[in-house]
């Protein structure tokens, strides 16, 4: 005789923040799991054939009953940290930190996304052997998503459009910033989310002192590669590889990082509270 033992899984409420290509696929997949529910969307455009909320509608009474909210607010629900670059703020990271203290049952999840190997770096730097982290990442130009240059703009952006218009007129790589992870979040937050994370796994490092590289290069065409060099105690050294392909001339992320991000969210059902890579 088999016995079959049936685990019963309480479903998990699910509200996300944001409509765009992300917010569009992660309510076609989540819609087909068994363990997770979608309650709430909120956006800057509101859509009621689609059910979107507006973002003035981002309040408690809406928050009620959600179990995790895809990018707020511990006080209501765990969080789910779609575009890590934000914590690159010294502030924003300071008052989740001590929101999670206030909060001891709550998670803060960071997803890996394009970033392998993020759990092994997390382990080093949990045991303080973590001794040097650079991440590089080449894209092609019309991968990189620049914020507008205004009036109000810094000279280092401007710098950046420059590279990326003489890396497109000549058909030639550019290294386009060689430095912290700080301060490129802050200037091109759209381009770095795995270098964002990769700061929050190095967490002895941090953001001023975990390296990035980004190189733009015509001839990468629609491919996308990110490099991981590690360093630790006594000479370790270790490097990963991550190349893909990515849609519509290489500007929208492929098939592989839509699929990482949602594998990110199924992986919150089992994370203790706290700061979690997943």
């Amino acid at each position: 005789m088999t016995i079959k033992i049936e685990e019963k899984i309480e479903k998990k409420s699910i509200g996300i923040i944001g409509f765009g290509h992300l917010g569009q696929f992660l309510k076609v997949e989540l819609g087909k799991s068994p363990q997770f529910v979608l309650k709430k969307i909120w956006n800057r455009n509101e859509d009621a054939e689609e059910g979107v909320l507006g973002l003035d509608e981002l309040n408690a009474e809406n928050l009620e009953g959600l179990d995790l909210v895809i990018e707020l607010i511990l006080s209501y629900a765990d969080l789910f940290v779609g575009s890590p670059t934000a914590l690159a703020n010294r502030q924003t990271l300071k008052e989740i930190q001590h929101s999670l203290k206030q909060h001891k049952n709550r998670s803060v999840f960071i997803p890996s996304g394009a970033l392998w190997g993020a759990k092994d770096i997390q382990k080093m730097a949990d045991l303080g052997t973590l001794k040097s982290l650079t991440v590089i990442m080449m894209k092609p130009p019309t991968a990189f998503r620049l914020p507008a240059l205004s009036n109000d703009s810094l000279p280092e952006l401007g710098a950046l459009h420059k590279l990326c218009e003489e890396s497109r007129a000549t058909n030639q790589p550019k290294v386009l910033y060689d430095g912290p992870v700080r301060q490129i979040c802050q200037l091109a937050p759209d381009n770095v989310n795995a270098m964002a994370c990769a700061a929050i796994a190095a967490h002895n490092l941090g953001f001023d002192n975990t390296r990035v590289k980004l190189i733009v290069d015509p001839m990468l065409h629609n491919w996308h590669i990110i490099e991981c060099e590690i360093g630790g105690e006594n000479g370790f050294r270790t490097r990963t590889r991550r190349e893909f392909a990515a849609q519509h001339g290489g500007v929208i992320s492929g098939e592989n990082t839509l699929l990482a991000f949602l594998s990110s969210i199924k992986e919150t059902l089992y994370k203790p509270p706290g700061f979690n890579i997943c």
